[in-house]
């Protein structure tokens, strides 16, 4: 369980826990992680971009934790109450799947103006003809989101 902590410090704590988990990610994948808590602060998954290790082209950080965490929640797919904190700003695909899943709060670190649809390029999850639309704070630890993708794209080149 997260302690009891202000929200911003909470949010901090719960990017920090994607931080780890997208450097935990396959050497071959976008190092993007992502951890779902439940309303408590209680973990429920976490994963890291998993496309190149998997060869699945929907194997994204946010989608393999939604996956892991339906299965270990007790409401099933519906994540009520749930925050996913991400190291990047989730794409279409992922906005989608979190409105779906019902995820509560969606926080995220870096902001992706290629393919961000939490703010950036898009705003799927705020699209008032949704009947779910989670809060979304983004920017949360974003230098240290940012410098784990930089680096990444440094060493491919």
């Amino acid at each position: 369980m997260t302690p009891d902590l202000g929200p911003r410090t909470r949010d901090e704590a719960m990017v920090r826990a994607a931080i780890e988990a997208a450097r935990a990610a396959d050497a071959a994948d976008v190092p993007v992680g992502a951890v779902i808590f439940d309303a408590d602060g209680v973990e429920l998954a976490r994963a890291a971009n998993a496309r190149e290790a998997t060869g699945d082209p929907t194997a994204h950080a946010e989608i393999v934790a939604l996956r892991a965490a339906a299965r270990v929640h007790g409401d099933g797919w519906r994540l009520e109450g749930a925050t996913l904190a991400v190291t990047l700003e989730p794409c279409t695909m992922c906005a989608g799947a979190l409105v779906l899943a019902r995820v509560s709060r969606v926080v995220f670190g870096a902001w992706e103006p290629k393919t961000g649809a939490v703010g950036s390029l898009w705003d799927v999850v705020r699209d008032r003809r949704l009947t779910h639309r989670p809060q979304v704070r983004g920017g949360v630890l974003e230098p240290e989101c940012a410098e784990l993708l930089e680096e990444f794209f440094r060493l491919q080149r």
